[in-house]
Parts: C-alpha cells; sequence; structure tokens
C-alpha cells in the first residue's frame, strides 16, 4: 500500500504562508521576564560599535525558558539569542570562541525545543524575522516587508533577508500545487497534474523576479564586508580565528567545541521542495550523469546519504525536514511524465516548471557571483598587496587544497551543476537542445569563468562564512564532499 501524501497542517505548514510560520512572527515577547533579551537586540548595532556588547552579554542572568509559552514565542527567543550570541562571537577585534552561559544554556534548550540547531540559520535571520508593514496586505510584497532584528541596521542588510521571506511568501501555493500534483498523479489525472505544473511553472517565474530586486537596495560591498561576517558559522573557521569551533559553556567545565555552519540560503526547505517534486537529481561536484547507474534506473528518488544539500537539511527546523523527507517518499511527477510522453501539454509544462527552476537558479549563480565571489577576489588582491596574509574574515583564505570537504566546496560549479541538472529530466528533445545551446552560450560569453592566465592566481581564492568556507577552486568539493 503507498503511504499518503503529506497533509502540510501535519507540520505546520500551510498553503497560504508555506514554510513561513502561519502565525506571523512576535515583534517582541510578551513576558517582561525577557526584557533584557529584547533590550539588547533592540541596541545591537551600539554595542558592537561600542565594543560593550561582551561585557554586557557576560553579566546577564540565565533567563529560564518557562515563560515561553505558544512556539510563536519559541521563534522569537531563538531568533533574538542567534543574533546575540552571533554578534558576540564576531562582533569584537577578534572572534570569541566561548558562548557564555547567559546566552548558549537558554539558546540550546529553545534549539532543541524547535529541532534545529543552535546557530543563526536561514529560520532565525529570514523566516522567523519580518513583519508586515500593513496588516492588511500580502507579505509576498518587498514594500510591505521590515525586519525584526538585524547586526547593523542597515537597509542592505534588511532587504538581504527579505527577499527571501518575499520569495517563500510567494512560493508557499507551490506547496499545495505539487502535493495535488502528486495525488492526481496516482489517479492517472493528466489534466490536473497538468495544470498543477502551469501553476507551478508561473509562480517559478514570479520568484525569479522577486530573486532579482536584490540589486534595488543590497549594495554587494556593504553585504560582502559588514553583513557577511556576522552570518559566519564555527566550521571550518581557523583562517577567520576559530580553528577548534566554539564552546556552548553550561556551567560544567567539560563542554566541547561545537562546529556549525552559518546561515545559507541553502537552508530553504522550499527551494529543496522544487527539486523533490520535479524529481531533479544532484550529484558530487564534476561528476557527471551516468544513465546505466543503479541510481537512475532503481533509486531516482533517492538522494545520497551524506551530501551538502542532505546536510543543510539539519538546519532547518525539523518539521520541515520532516516534511521533504516523508515528500521525497511519495513524489511520482517525473516518473508519471515519462509514463505519458503522449500527453503533450503535460510534457510542456513539466519542461516549463524545469526551465523556469533553471533560470531562477541562473539568477541566483549571477547574484553570488556579483556579492561574493566579485568581492572576495578584490579583498583578496589587496591583501595580497598589503601583506600577502589575510587580514579578518572577509578577506580569509586557505593556504593549501587540503582544507576541502564541508569547508572547501567549489561554490560556482556547485551553482552551476545544481543549474545544469535541473534541465536534465526534461522530455521534449527541443527543450534539451535549447537548454544545452544556453548554457554553452553563456559559458563561452562569461568571462569570470574562462581561467586565462592572468587570474591564475586568483584561482585559490577561499569565501568563509554563511553555510560554511567556499573555494574557487573548480577541482575540490561539491554537493557530496565531506
Amino acid at each position: 500500500m503507498l503511504p499518503p501524501i503529506p497533509a502540510l497542517s501535519d507540520y505546520g505548514l500551510s498553503a497560504r504562508h508555506g514554510f513561513l510560520p502561519e502565525t506571523l512572527p512576535l515583534t517582541r515577547l510578551p513576558d517582561p521576564h525577557y526584557n533584557k533579551w529584547e533590550a539588547i537586540a533592540a541596541n545591537l548595532q551600539a554595542l558592537v560599535l561600542t565594543r560593550r556588547l561582551r561585557g554586557i552579554v557576560d553579566q546577564l542572568p540565565i533567563l529560564s525558558t518557562d515563560g515561553l509559552v505558544h512556539e510563536s514565542e519559541w521563534r522569537r527567543a531563538y531568533s533574538l539569542l542567534c543574533f546575540i550570541a552571533h554578534a558576540y562571537i564576531w562582533g569584537g577585534d577578534t572572534p570569541a570562541d566561548r558562548l557564555p552561559m547567559p546566552v548558549s544554556v537558554p539558546l540550546i534548550e529553545i534549539s532543541e525545543h524547535l529541532e534545529v540547531l543552535p546557530v543563526a540559520t536561514y529560520a532565525a535571520v529570514c523566516l522567523w524575522n519580518f513583519k508586515p508593514v500593513f496588516m492588511d496586505e500580502d507579505i509576498d510584497n518587498m514594500e510591505n516587508l521590515a525586519t525584526l532584528n538585524t547586526f547593523t541596521g542597515s537597509i542592505d542588510e534588511s532587504w538581504f533577508y527579505l527577499i527571501s521571506v518575499a520569495i517563500e511568501a510567494r512560493g508557499a501555493p507551490i506547496l499545495d500545487l505539487g502535493l495535488t500534483a502528486m495525488e492526481a498523479a496516482r489517479a492517472d489525472d493528466a489534466k490536473t497534474v497538468t495544470s498543477c505544473l502551469v501553476g507551478f511553472a508561473e509562480r517559478l517565474t514570479d520568484l525569479t523576479n522577486i530573486l532579482q530586486r536584490m540589486h534595488d537596495s543590497c549594495d554587494p560591498t556593504i553585504f560582502y564586508h559588514r553583513v557577511r561576517p556576522f552570518l559566519a558559522g564555527s566550521k571550518n573557521m581557523g583562517e577567520a580565528g576559530l580553528p577548534n569551533g566554539v564552546i556552548y559553556e553550561d556551567g560544567s567545565g567539560t563542554e566541547k567545541y561545537r562546529e556549525y555552519s552559518g546561515g545559507s540560503n541553502a537552508q530553504s526547505s522550499l527551494i529543496q521542495f522544487f527539486d523533490i517534486v520535479l524529481g531533479i537529481q544532484h550529484r558530487p561536484t564534476g561528476e557527471t550523469k551516468d544513465p546505466s547507474s543503479e541510481s537512475e534506473r532503481e533509486g531516482r528518488h533517492a538522494a545520497p546519504r551524506h551530501n551538502f544539500i542532505q546536510e543543510m537539511r539539519r538546519y532547518m527546523p525539523g518539521p520541515h525536514a520532516r516534511f521533504l523527507a516523508d515528500v521525497a517518499g511519495v513524489a511520482n511527477i517525473r516518473d508519471y511524465v515519462n509514463a505519458n510522453l503522449d500527453e503533450q501539454e503535460l510534457c510542456l509544462a513539466y519542461d516549463a516548471c524545469l526551465a523556469m527552476l533553471s533560470a531562477f537558479r541562473d539568477k541566483h549563480i549571477a547574484i553570488v557571483t556579483r556579492y561574493i565571489i566579485t568581492p572576495s577576489r578584490e579583498a583578496r588582491a589587496r591583501s595580497r598587496s598589503r601583506s600577502r596574509k589575510p587580514v579578518n574574515l572577509a578577506a580569509a583564505s586557505s593556504k593549501s587544497k587540503s582544507q576541502t570537504g564541508t569547508g572547501g566546496t567549489a561554490l560556482i560549479p556547485f551553482l552551476k551543476q545544481a543549474r545544469d541538472e535541473t534541465g536534465e529530466p526534461a522530455i521534449e528533445e527541443w527543450t534539451k537542445r535549447f537548454m544545452k545551446r544556453k548554457l554553452k552560450a553563456e559559458h563561452q560569453a562569461d568571462p569570470l569563468f574562462s581561467k586565462p592566465e592572468k587570474l591564475e592566481v586568483e584561482e585559490n581564492v577561499d569565501v568563509k562564512g554563511l553555510a560554511g568556507s567556499w573555494t574557487m577552486d573548480d577541482e575540490v568539493g561539491g554537493i557530496c564532499s565531506f
């Protein structure tokens, strides 16, 4: 007997808000017991600027979590403490490798309750960190969104988070479309599957339009040098000053260092949902498709046990990660389309989804290049001209190729291969030819990846922060490199 199609409500999700909370995030914890947390978060920028944050946090009492009642309160407390924790770690002249008990103890308790790791995840800075400007307007509109907490107080930082919030809100109906399409495929209802896929493709176009608005109010230089360092995790951060990670103090005296990746859009459950529904498979970076492999013939929906995408599910709220796992167990759209190749409208709708998702990833690559790769190269060049040594998190770089795995994943090759793999399941030959021609033309016209000799010294640019440490070296790392 086939397992049932997952119901959104069983995972705290909805067709209206998707992975965003159905109850809007609280702007303040109602219990006065937590006023000290609220006061620090409200003055975070000033405390970091004046170098007083660590002293203030060290003197805090350890507040009990007993006053947190509703899930919205737990989420607000989690977001507050994550911002305070990362500001504490990265807000000084050198990073702090110990997180004091007034933050670490309640943060660990709250994280366990929410089934999410005690670090500034995508949920902490995006999903649970926004408010509508006008309550009677939609939250998928950038002009109706504001952040609750930031590290810098800059418009650029707020805009960076809110782009993701708007994408999550606009993409929320795709959850119901995907599940409905799976149910219809079981019932051999090609018309309904086609209708759902058409709606899916149209929404994906909307998401690309939102994503390209990143440039409107987020300056790459400000993001890279002022915002991004605070989002860094503690994993593979030796060059940035955290060789062992961070100790979360609990008073036992026997604590061990913890290493976590920082916040990243790779932790968005929505994007992973798209791949699962459409049956898109991702391989280690550099590994080409083998049509005769057992995984292609028999395990189409079975993802590798250890890879970057699976690793990022550890940083999602527990219910979200379980939802993705359960959907993967019933995903049937790709198989259904392949079994009904005579249904022209169905095949065209499926190919349209792949094309629109590929276009979305194209835009993402362009943004990563502008906001991470280019500033990283500029920082590296300045560092070489001054002392040939890294001077801060933004300019930190590794000395050898030994720092690979999660801490050395080839960022652009990773993103490009993920984009290319998106088009592999295309049904129509003309669609495949069109997408391959588009990729070939892009590669030939893109000087960033052509590797002329004059750029040879920059190939080992290493980018610290977000979900690990990414290197420009095309020969190392990848989705499954650990």
